[in-house]
């Protein structure tokens, strides 16, 4: 279970010193300390729960949603995910996993996303197509239909059979919403495949 320290303190506050208490506890390992402020009482809880809590908003996206979803072949050893007006990412190393945090596009970052409750936990994920869109916002930019394909299936390693199961309209949507010339593309693209 997920508890923040005030939830701790408040739960010792019979103890002459709360603070010092929870600290104990740390190191008998009764609790796990996630981040400054965030403690975990099961050392084998999945990584992905903790993501929004580590950071929120946020949720679970780029890289890591993209193997997630089968998109690409390879396992993702860092928990990305995508947040909104911080200008600048963020990298968290924890008992639980290592999680980096990166900006998307404002505009775009409330839409198509999921929330997943499991054993317990609640976490949001970005849909397949917001993930690739997402993944594509913040790698440099493309300039032709043919340098996106490159993108996807050469750089990305993207799987083309996974690719065409996308909703296009979602990913329309999204390219409005991005103002980025990579999405765009993207949208072009996967028109012209699906066309």
């Amino acid at each position: 279970m997920l508890l923040t320290s005030s939830m701790l303190i408040q739960s010792l506050s019979d103890y002459a010193n709360p603070a010092c208490r929870l600290e104990r506890l740390v190191r008998d390992g009764k609790y796990i300390r996630v981040i400054r402020g965030l403690y975990e009482t099961d050392p084998k809880t999945p990584g992905h729960y903790l993501a929004q809590a580590i950071r929120n908003p946020s949720y679970l996206s780029f890289e890591w949603a993209l193997a997630y979803y089968g998109l690409i072949p390879e396992a993702v050893p860092v928990f990305t995910s995508a947040t909104y007006i911080t200008h600048r990412s963020k990298m968290y190393d924890t008992p639980f996993g290592h999680y980096w945090y990166r900006d998307v596009a404002a505009d775009a970052y409330p839409y198509h996303t999921r929330m997943i409750k499991e054993n317990g936990y609640t976490w949001w994920i970005a849909e397949p197509e917001k993930a690739i869109c997402d993944e594509l916002y913040i790698k440099p930019p493309v300039y032709s239909l043919r340098d996106m394909e490159d993108m996807l299936f050469d750089d990305m390693r993207m799987d083309e059979s996974e690719l065409m199961r996308i909703d296009i309209e979602i990913v329309k949507q999204l390219s409005v919403l991005y103002g980025s010339s990579n999405v765009k593309l993207f949208s072009k693209v996967m028109e012209k495949m699906m066309g």
